[in-house]
């Protein structure tokens, strides 16, 4: 067997809910249309990105694979502030019911650990960096073909919430 049979599953594994399956949804292949990163408004620069994700772990996590620029646009040595070729983890916690979110860009050395829970419009997923910034990330106008997402984060010393990124993502076809 080689590790990506051994990670990958078919499957929602059956401890988990399916009312509490947030993610499940989200596997497959996306096309992303790239509005903010790192707090920048890029919307206007045509910079596009691809999401691909799967569940692992006997089903009881998703994990994904988030590239900016799409690896077709990843020529030379791309631009550290815009280059993102990162992972999440998205794991199921029974005793909290929600899911724990890992997230980490090794490209810039970015990571992240936040709650996920359904929210009245999508999911929240919410975190304290070491920093003390508390950040949100949410998915919202999710349909079968499309979701919007954000990350936000709230500096200390801030009451205001800054926009840090923002995508709008299309599922590829087949």
């Amino acid at each position: 067997m080689d590790f990506f049979s051994i990670l990958a599953s078919a499957e929602r594994a059956l401890e988990i809910p399916a009312a509490a399956d947030l993610y499940g949804w989200l596997c497959g292949s996306w096309d992303l249309e790239v509005l903010h990163y790192r707090g920048v408004n890029v919307a206007g620069r045509g910079l596009r990105g691809e999401v691909h994700a799967a569940r692992v772990l006997e089903g009881r996590a998703v994990q994904d694979v988030w590239i900016m620029p799409r690896r077709e646009d990843r020529h030379g040595d791309p631009d550290r502030t815009m280059n993102m070729y990162g992972t999440t983890l998205r794991s199921w916690d029974a005793a909290q019911q929600a899911w724990r979110i890992a997230w980490t860009n090794p490209v810039n050395g970015h990571r992240e650990e936040q709650i996920g829970r359904r929210s009245d419009d999508g999911i929240l997923q919410e975190g304290m960096r070491a920093d003390g910034a508390k950040t949100r990330w949410t998915f919202t106008s999710i349909t079968p073909d499309s979701f919007h997402w954000r990350g936000e984060a709230n500096y200390p010393h801030s009451d205001a919430w800054t926009l840090e990124g923002e995508f709008l993502a299309t599922r590829r076809q087949p």
